[in-house]
C-alpha cells in the first residue's frame, strides 16, 4: 500500500471514529470538543472532511478564509447566540485571524446534543501570540510583542484534559472514554416545555404578582428566553395585558424570547425586529436600556397593570433596574449566572440588598436543568475550566482571615497558578456586571497590566488592576486632541485629551484603575482604599503623573472615589446603551507635574458643567449632579444672593427669576454637613436649580415643593450669614 492511500485510509477511519463518537455523544445528549493541533493547510483538509462526512444540522465555520460554507469571522460570532449547531469548527490559525475567547464562549452554548466544536490551532500553540492579540495591543506595542501566558495556559489546560479529543494529522484522534450514562431527563406536563425547571419558570412567569418581582438565573443552555418566549405569548394570549416590555443590553440578547414567541404564534406578525404583534392586537416590544429610561421619565411608558420582563439583567447596572422595579408593577429579571452575557454572581450579590428593601416579597427560582444537552455534558465542563466561566469565589469562611498587607501579584506566577488565578479572577467576575472571557487574557497578557491583591493567594479578600496610559510624545497627543489620530488603547488619557483637547492628558504618564474588587465578606472594611494607597504610592515612586479612574455615574460610587481624594474631570455626554448610564472619569495627582496636569483638566470640567447639566447632561441623576457641583470654585454667597433666597423660601417670588440664587445655594450646600432630610432636599434644588427639571408635574405643586427644599437648606446652613442677623 502506498504512503498516499495509506494517508487516505488514516483519514477515513478518523473521520469515521469522530462520526460514531457523535452518534455516542447524541445518544447521552452530550457534547464533545475536539482539539486539532498541526499544519494549517493539513487540519483545514481534515476539518472539510469532517464537514462533508455526513448531513450535519446547520454546522457553522469560525474563522477567515473558511473553505465553506456558512463560515463567518470570530468577532461575529455574537450574532450566532441563540442558535443551534451539530458542528462548528473555530479555526484558530494565525491565517484564520487567531483564537478569539469571545467567539468561543459564544459558540459553545449553541451546540446541540451530539455536537462537535472543533477547534484547530498550531502544533506550537501558546509559544507566541497571535493576530486575535491586535484586539489588546495598546499603542506603541504591536500584538507580535506582547506576552501568550493566556494561550499556553489553554494549551496546557488541553494537554491535561481528559475530557477531550486529540487530533493530530497522520494519526488516529485519541477519543479517551466517556464516563456513565447520565439518568433519562423527566419530561413536564407542558408541552411547551423541555425541562421540569423551565415549567416552573414559566408558571411562575404566568403568575406574576404585583410588587413580586421574579428573578430567575441559569447557566447557560437553560432554556431560560425560551421561558421568557413562553411566558409572554401565554401573557398576551390570554389577554392579561396588552402589552408587555423586553429589554436587554442589546436586541440581539433577546433573540432567543422573539424566536420562540414567533414559533408558537405563526399567525402573528413581527413587523420589526423588535415589535410582535398578535392577533388580538396585543404587542410584545423590545426597548434598549437607555430609551426604557427615557419612556419612563416622560410617562409614555410603565404604570398600573405594565408588564416588564428584562434579559440578560447582570449585564445591566443595579441602579437602572432598581428605577424599573419602581416603574412595573409586574417584573421579571433573568440572567446567566455566568459565561459570555454577563455575571449572574455579581448581580444577585449587588442587587439582592435592593429587592429586599424595595419589594420584600421577591421571589428567586434557579433554572438547573440543561435544555439543549444533558447534566455533565463534556464540551460545558471542558469550556468552563478554559474560560473559567464558574471561576470559584472563596467562601465567607475561607476569606474570613485577618487580612495582611497588599502585594503585588506577577503575572508569570499566576498564568502558572490555576489554583491562585481561578479564585481571583471569580472575586472579579463577581464584582462587575460585564465579563466576558477576553476579559481573562487581558488580565494575564493585556501591555501595562498590574495586579495587587490582600489576602492569600487561593483565598483573596480584595484584588486591583490597573492598566498603564499616556505617555505620548508632544505632537502625537497634540493630533489627538485635533480629532486626527486615535492609537489603540490608554482609554481615559485620550478622552480626556480628544474631549477636553487637553493635550497634557495624554503626555502625563498616567495609572487607571480597570477593576476594584473586594470579597462580600469583607466589604465596607476599608480593604479598597488600601489597596488603592499601596498601589498610589508605588505608582508616585515609578514616576507615575496620575491616578484614575473610570465607571458608570453613579451616586454610591462617586462618594467612594471622593472619599478617596479623587476629583471629577471628566463626565460623558451620552448614556452607554448598554447600561443606560453616564461615563464618569475622577482622577488624583502623584506629582507638582501632574497636579499641574489635574488643574487644567479640573478648570474644564468646572467651566463646561453648567452648561452640560443644563443642556446634554438634563437627564444626569439628581444625586449624582447634587455631588459633582462640589466641584464648582467655592464662593461664599452675597448679601443679594441670601436675600433672593429668602424671598423664594419665606414669600412668593419666583423661583425662575432667583435661578441664579438658588444655583449658587446648591453649589455651596453641596459642601455642608446635610441630614438625610437635607441631603433630598439638596438633590430636589440641584436638579431644578441646574437641569430645569420640576419637583412634580403639577407646576404649582412643584413650586411649592421647591420652596419647601429651600427653607430645609437654609435651616441646615452651618454658619448663619451675616444677612440673617440684621
Amino acid at each position: 500500500m502506498s504512503s498516499l492511500s495509506t494517508g487516505e485510509a488514516v483519514v477515513s477511519r478518523s473521520i469515521t471514529l469522530l462520526v460514531q463518537r457523535a452518534r455516542q455523544l447524541e445518544r447521552r445528549r452530550w457534547r464533545q470538543l475536539v482539539w486539532l493541533q498541526g499544519g494549517a493547510r493539513q487540519c483545514e483538509a481534515l476539518a472539510v472532511a469532517l464537514w462533508q462526512a455526513q448531513a450535519w444540522h446547520s454546522p457553522l465555520w469560525i474563522g477567515k478564509g473558511a473553505p465553506v460554507q456558512p463560515a463567518m469571522k470570530a468577532n461575529q460570532a455574537i450574532h450566532w447566540l441563540g442558535s443551534e449547531h451539530q458542528l462548528v469548527v473555530v479555526n484558530a490559525h494565525d491565517h484564520a485571524g487567531g483564537f478569539n475567547p469571545d467567539a468561543l464562549g459564544a459558540i459553545g452554548g449553541t451546540l446541540t446534543a451530539g455536537g462537535l466544536l472543533l477547534l484547530i490551532t498550531p502544533d506550537d500553540w501558546g509559544r507566541e501570540p497571535d493576530p486575535d492579540y491586535v484586539r489588546i495591543a495598546d499603542a506603541p506595542w504591536q500584538w507580535s510583542d506582547l506576552t501568550a501566558r493566556y494561550l499556553a495556559r489553554l494549551a496546557a489546560q488541553l494537554k491535561a484534559s481528559e475530557r477531550i479529543i486529540r487530533w493530530v494529522p497522520g494519526a488516529l484522534p485519541r477519543l479517551g472514554r466517556l464516563v456513565a450514562t447520565p439518568p433519562i431527563m423527566q419530561k413536564p406536563e407542558d408541552a411547551d416545555c423541555i425541562t421540569l425547571d423551565q415549567a416552573a419558570a414559566v408558571r411562575a412567569l404566568v403568575g406574576l404578582k404585583r410588587r413580586r418581582p421574579l428573578v430567575i438565573t441559569a447557566d447557560r443552555g437553560r432554556g431560560k428566553s425560551a421561558a421568557l418566549g413562553i411566558a409572554c405569548v401565554r401573557l398576551l394570549q390570554q389577554q392579561r395585558t396588552s402589552r408587555v416590555i423586553v429589554t436587554a443590553p442589546r436586541l440581539a440578547a433577546v433573540e432567543a424570547v422573539f424566536e420562540r414567541v414567533v414559533a408558537l404564534c405563526p399567525d402573528g406578525n413581527r413587523a420589526t425586529p423588535e415589535r410582535f404583534t398578535f392577533t388580538n392586537g396585543a404587542e410584545l416590544l423590545f426597548v434598549a436600556p437607555d430609551a426604557l429610561g427615557e419612556h419612563l421619565a416622560s410617562g409614555t411608558l410603565g404604570g398600573d397593570g405594565s408588564y416588564l420582563m428584562v434579559d440578560e439583567a447582570a449585564a445591566l447596572p443595579p441602579a437602572l433596574l432598581a428605577q424599573w422595579l419602581a416603574a412595573f408593577p409586574r417584573l421579571a429579571f433573568a440572567t446567566t449566572v455566568h459565561g459570555y452575557e454577563g455575571s449572574g454572581r455579581g448581580f444577585a450579590l449587588r442587587f439582592r440588598h435592593v429587592l429586599d428593601v424595595q419589594t420584600p416579597d421577591w421571589k428567586a427560582l434557579t433554572l438547573n436543568t440543561p435544555v439543549r444537552w444533558q447534566a455533565a455534558d463534556p464540551l460545558e465542563t471542558t469550556l468552563n475550566q478554559l474560560l473559567l466561566l464558574n471561576a470559584p469565589l472563596p467562601t465567607t469562611k475561607e476569606a474570613l482571615s485577618r487580612p495582611s498587607a497588599s502585594y503585588a501579584v506577577p503575572r508569570d506566577e499566576l498564568a502558572q497558578n490555576e489554583a491562585a488565578l481561578a479564585p481571583l479572577f471569580g472575586l472579579l467576575v463577581q464584582s462587575h456586571y460585564r465579563t466576558t472571557p477576553s476579559d481573562l487574557r487581558q488580565l494575564l497578557d493585556g501591555p501595562g497590566m498590574r495586579l495587587r491583591v490582600i489576602g492569600q493567594q487561593q483565598r483573596p479578600q480584595a484584588v486591583l488592576v490597573t492598566r498603564e496610559e499616556g505617555g505620548f510624545a508632544t505632537d502625537l497627543a497634540d493630533q489627538v486632541a485635533r480629532g486626527e489620530r486615535r492609537p489603540q488603547g490608554h482609554l481615559m488619557a485620550q478622552s480626556l485629551a480628544a474631549h477636553a483637547g487637553c493635550r497634557g492628558a495624554l503626555t502625563a504618564r498616567w495609572r487607571r484603575v480597570v477593576r476594584i474588587a473586594c470579597h462580600p465578606g469583607w466589604r465596607r472594611q476599608g480593604l479598597g482604599g488600601r489597596l488603592l494607597s499601596d498601589d498610589r504610592q508605588q505608582a508616585a515612586d515609578q514616576g507615575v503623573m496620575l491616578y484614575g479612574a473610570t465607571f458608570g455615574a453613579d451616586a454610591g460610587l462617586l462618594r467612594f472615589w471622593r472619599a478617596e481624594g479623587f476629583r471629577t474631570v471628566r463626565l460623558g455626554v451620552t448614556r452607554e446603551p448598554s447600561s443606560g448610564e453616564f461615563a464618569i472619569m475622577v482622577a488624583s495627582a502623584l506629582n507638582p507635574a501632574g497636579e499641574k496636569v489635574l488643574d487644567a483638566l479640573s478648570e474644564r470640567f468646572v467651566a463646561l458643567l453648567p452648561n452640560l447639566l443644563a443642556f446634554e447632561l438634563a437627564r444626569l441623576p439628581a444625586e449624582v449632579v447634587s455631588l459633582v457641583i462640589s466641584e464648582l470654585p467655592e464662593q461664599p454667597l452675597t448679601a443679594v444672593e441670601w436675600q433672593d433666597i429668602d424671598d423664594v423660601a419665606t414669600a412668593h417670588r419666583s423661583p425662575s427669576l432667583a435661578r441664579s440664587s438658588l444655583q449658587a445655594l446648591a453649589r455651596e450646600a453641596s459642601r455642608w454637613p446635610l441630614s438625610a432630610t437635607g441631603q433630598s432636599a439638596h438633590q430636589q434644588l440641584a436638579a431644578w436649580a441646574f437641569q430645569n427639571q420640576p419637583l412634580a408635574d403639577a407646576p404649582s405643586v412643584s413650586v411649592r415643593a421647591l420652596r419647601e427644599a429651600v427653607r430645609t437648606l437654609w435651616a441646615q446652613q452651618p454658619l448663619p450669614p451675616a444677612a440673617r442677623d440684621r
